[in-house]
């Protein structure tokens, strides 16, 4: 149950709002599918090339074509395709122009196409402008929009204006950019909109319908809020504005293309959105004149798409399976109201018999006194039961309370699940983000700990059963815990996670290729801070049994990182077990490699951990 199912991503309405198209993921190929918006028959309508497998709460794959006829859609051979509504042939658009480069982001209005150009070295935005059937011969060449180190989500406007998010090194996405916009017109000049590199993080630019608008996403107050300016003309410095001002965030950071977070209705007056709650969600509808708020659903809702009167989004929860909901609005006594529905499913049947258990928000001191926020997974009488640390990846990121199958899976084996929020974490505010700048491997090993301890001294969970487990920069963390606090945890599992900073420095992908400068400190001066820190130079304290997972295909933190932990422990006699899925990346795509990493996890587990009893 955990390894099968289907991922689901980007459900689009179309723009009369009759059909529903979203990209699923199937034993790790992405395909895109189109239903009636009403109910009906999925229809496939991708085959070779198709897309790229699915993000539940991102995208950037693909928009409608005018009218709803057809798809725009990335393609995993780097070019953009159409392919009609009903499925056949998928048929060529655009191809990238230089090599190692990649189209993605493609957005569509009557005139114009937008997308995304990621080289080896920079991205471009580009225009392509046609007349009548949107078909490849009358595409002319694209036009140059924009170039940054970054681009990220350019919006179109009826009139050809463009808008994007932009961001350059040393900063990632969520430390600082901008929201730029370029008129129609070759010699339009690119205006700034808002944000500031390295102070202040925007994203997801979105154009009113009707064009008076634009709606970004900006944390200047401290959190991830929704703004709105005018966009014609575009307003002066300072006309931008909060649409639902709360100390709540109302984004995720900015991790791939195509978040939507929100969407405009189609009259421009009211705008849905996110919000995280501690973790939680929770999904309303504001008037950006009044501020009028109406909540509309529980849950963590992403891949919003609101067409006529139905929204469309992802939803998801603790003991909600994650699926494509449709909303169907009406005025009833002048209130909004809405009737949802499940218009697809991603996991496998069964899992509401399953035990499912909601999470329960936590805090804890640190040792420094600052507050850590987290989220504990109780298993239903079970006294003093073991229990799982779980780090999340990012390390700029969180765990919220989406449908997770492997926490599921331990809590319904009996064990506890802690998710700690350690400074540095996403959901909390800019300010709880960026405390962690140039103190990783500091306060997130520090947070975590103390987190752990806290559980223990609270009689949440058996302290001689405690496994700390976390992948990617998670993963890091997890050797950070075991290295410092070396008799806090009964054992560890490292899924691809980090050992050495130095070497992934000259190693990782682009993406993140600056991120340690801002995560460590900048090189040479910091170079101290990085040997200090990398678990490969502090291996002699890690003494608890080790389980390390990694793939050979890993672009992102590679094998040779897994490789230089383990040799060092087995050179100290230590206990340590690692096995290598061959072609698998940055996580597992196979479903028989899922259930082969539950099958070896549960199998240490036992051997290393259960064996001690309260």
């Amino acid at each position: 149950m955990v390894a099968y199912g289907r991922g689901l991503g980007e459900p689009r309405l179309s723009p009369d709002g009759s059909l529903l198209a979203f990209v699923a993921t199937v034993q790790g190929r992405g395909q895109l599918v189109v239903m009636p918006a009403a109910g009906g028959p999925e229809v496939v309508v991708t085959t070779e090339p198709g897309p790229p497998p699915a993000q539940a709460y991102g995208g950037g794959i693909f928009d409608w074509l005018p009218g709803g006829t057809g798809l725009l859609f990335a393609a995993t051979d780097r070019s953009l395709y159409t392919v009609a509504a009903t499925g056949g042939m998928a048929r060529p658009f655009a191809s990238p122009v230089g090599p190692g480069a990649r189209l993605a982001a493609p957005a569509a209005c009557d005139r114009f196409v937008t997308c995304v150009q990621s080289g080896p070295a920079e991205d471009l935005v580009l225009r392509f402008d046609f007349a009548g059937e949107l078909h490849p011969g009358d595409i002319a060449w694209p036009a140059l929009v924009a170039r940054a180190d970054f681009c990220f989500d350019p919006a179109i406007a009826a009139d050809g204006r463009v808008a994007w998010h932009e961001w350059s090194v040393p900063d990632m996405a969520f430390d600082g950019g901008l929201i730029r916009e370029r008129g129609s017109q070759p010699g339009d000049h690119v205006v700034d909109v808002a944000g500031r590199p390295g102070l202040v993080s925007v994203g997801q630019p979105r154009y009113a319908p009707d064009g008076r608008w634009l709606a970004f996403t900006s944390d200047e107050s401290g959190w991830a809020n929704i703004s709105v300016r005018p966009a014609e003309p575009l307003g002066p410095p300072g006309s931008a504005r909060p649409v639902a001002a709360e100390a709540y965030e109302q984004a995720d950071p900015a991790w791939g293309l195509g978040q939507r977070s929100f969407a405009w209705s189609p009259d421009g007056r009211l705008i849905a959105y996110q919000r995280n709650e501690g973790g939680f969600g929770r999904l309303g509808i504001v008037d950006i004149a009044t501020g009028v708020r109406t909540e509309l659903s529980k849950g963590i809702h992403g891949g919003l798409s609101w067409q006529g009167n139905r929204i469309a989004c992802i939803r998801s929860g603790a003991r909600t399976p994650t699926h494509v909901a449709v909303f169907d609005l009406e005025t009833s006594g002048g209130r909004l109201a809405s009737a949802r529905r499940v218009a697809a499913r991603g996991p496998v049947g069964g899992w509401e018999e399953a035990g499912l258990v909601e999470p329960e928000v936590i805090h804890w001191p640190a040792d420094d006194g600052a507050e850590i926020h987290g989220r504990l997974y109780r298993p239903e009488g079970v006294e003093r039961p073991p229990m799982l640390c779980w780090v999340h990846g990012g390390p700029t990121s969180q765990w919220p309370v989406t449908f997770r199958e492997r926490f599921a899976y331990f809590v319904a084996k009996g064990w506890a699940v802690l998710v700690p929020d350690h400074r540095g974490s996403t959901g909390w505010g800019r300010a709880y983000q960026q405390a962690m700048r140039e103190r990783w491997g500091d306060l997130d090993v520090h947070d975590t700990a103390a987190g752990i301890r806290h559980a223990m001294e609270k009689g949440w969970c058996d302290p001689r059963r405690v496994v700390v487990i976390g992948g990617s920069a998670g993963g890091f963390t997890v050797l950070g815990v075991l290295g410092r606090y070396p008799d806090l945890c009964a054992a560890g599992v490292d899924l691809f996670g980090v050992a050495d900073l130095l070497q992934l420095d000259e190693v990782t992908h682009r993406f993140e290729a600056h991120y340690n400068a801002s995560l460590v400190g900048r090189l040479p001066e910091a170079i101290d801070r990085y040997r200090d820190s990398s678990p490969v130079n502090f291996a002699d304290r890690i003494i608890a049994p080790l389980l390390i997972l990694q793939g050979s295909a890993d672009p992102v933190v590679p094998l040779s990182q897994s490789q230089a932990i383990a040799e060092r422990l087995r050179s100290l006699g230590r206990t340590v077990e690692m096995h290598v899925y061959e072609g698998e990346g940055h996580g597992w795509s196979r479903p028989e490699v899922v259930m082969d990493e539950i099958t070896r996890t549960e199998d240490f587990l036992r051997r290393h951990v259960l064996r001690w009893r309260s």
